[in-house]
């Protein structure tokens, strides 16, 4: 056997007894919060906003227009006004939460399923109708309570994660008190963006919250297949970052965990990572059909951990909501998503070679032959 040459002594790997040999070198705990349970009553200590009935009951209005809002959504796709939609039915309290939390000045780079978020930060129904149907007008934020430093939707999975890391060090770098909040799937964290990104807000202890949205699937795959990992927060722990996990159909926990992440950030505490428990109701997007893959009855099941039925218990509990109040909301919310068709419907469609901009600063020619065929053709019609 031919032996090694120049290895340096301290390359040789220490020998240790059985006695002498280290056990545990550090360990770690996943923390879990709940705060609501699913039968509505408080498990721990209500935040401190929930002592403003005002603001709880401000707070499942969003949810419910949210989910009026995803049913119409769905429906204008499947009548051929939107090209697909990504559902977010049974996930309203992380949405909503997300975007209750955060402060104006802070930034969000989400996926194609934090509708809750985005209008909460001031997107206007229309905007999202207007992206969902391949008008990319609909990711420009014009609205008066628009978010104009908003990233817009990404549907690469964790491709965003690395440009949060970037937002994050612009702001430490500009010593602002701002935070960069990175929505992710269960899927995206076995993406090596995400890890990547971990490693660097680690690295330069970056004001960037990571929140991944566990629903349970990744379109088709289960998350008992993605990962062995006992949580998905533990992800953090490799990077040197705090991670804990909530329940995410807790709108109560969303919004206080997420209040207390954001404020550590603000204040020069570093990155933080959220695993929000939550579970889609209905299909990865209306190109997809959950039947064909998801049990009926772990469907039937989860339905009763619905985030709106949970909060509305909790609103009658405590008496600051009745039937006549769901009533009047539910026509409030109907009317507003009415209103918001009709402006995404009035807006006149753009030509097709529109897809051409954006996209370079000076078009190449190969592409430029390409937008005047299209823009030819168009006229000949």
């Amino acid at each position: 056997m031919p032996k090694l040459a120049n290895v340096p002594p301290h390359a040789a790997p220490a020998v240790h007894t059985a006695s002498e040999r280290p056990t545990t070198v550090a360990q770690f705990e996943i923390p879990y919060t709940q705060i609501l349970g699913v039968d509505g009553n408080p498990q721990a200590e209500l935040p401190r906003f929930a002592a403003d009935p005002e603001e709880l009951r401000s707070l499942y209005r969003e949810m419910l227009v949210l989910r009026a809002f995803d049913r119409k959504a769905v429906a204008l796709q499947r009548t051929g006004r939107l090209g697909t939609y990504a559902p977010c039915v049974g996930q309203e309290a992380v949405g909503v939460g997300i975007g209750r939390a955060m402060a104006r000045e802070d930034v969000l780079l989400g996926t194609y399923r934090e509708t809750g978020a985005m209008l909460a930060r001031g997107v206007t129904m229309a905007e999202i109708l207007l992206y969902w149907s391949g008008d990319e007008r609909g990711m420009c934020y014009a609205g008066p309570r628009a978010p104009r430093e908003d990233f817009p939707i990404s549907v690469p999975i964790a491709t965003h994660a690395p440009h949060a890391v970037g937002v994050a060090y612009a702001f430490k770098l500009r010593r602002e008190p701002r935070v960069a909040v990175c929505v992710v799937g269960d899927g995206a964290t076995s993406k090596g963006d995400f890890y990547e990104a971990l490693n660097g807000a680690g690295v330069w202890q970056l004001p960037v919250v990571f929140v991944i949205v566990n629903n349970e699937w990744a379109i088709s795959v289960p998350r008992s297949r993605q990962s062995r990992a006992q949580t998905l927060a533990q992800k953090a722990i490799a990077a040197g970052i705090p991670g804990e996990q909530i329940d995410g159909n807790d709108l109560l926990a969303v919004r206080a965990v997420l209040e207390q992440a954001l404020d550590k950030a603000r204040r020069g505490g570093g990155p933080h990572v959220i695993e929000m428990l939550t579970y889609r109701l209905g299909d990865h997007t209306t190109a997809d059909d959950a039947g064909r893959y998801r049990p009926a009855a772990e469907l039937d099941r989860r339905q009763l951990e619905d985030p709106l039925l949970r909060f509305k218990k909790l609103l009658l509990r405590e008496g600051i909501w009745t039937e006549a109040d769901e009533s009047a909301a539910q026509e409030d919310g109907a009317a507003k998503v009415e209103q918001a068709v009709n402006e995404f419907l009035a807006i006149q469609t753009r030509a097709p070679q529109s897809m051409f901009e954006h996209l370079f600063a000076e078009l190449p020619a190969a592409l430029r032959e390409q937008r005047d065929s299209l823009a030819g053709d168009a006229r000949d019609e």
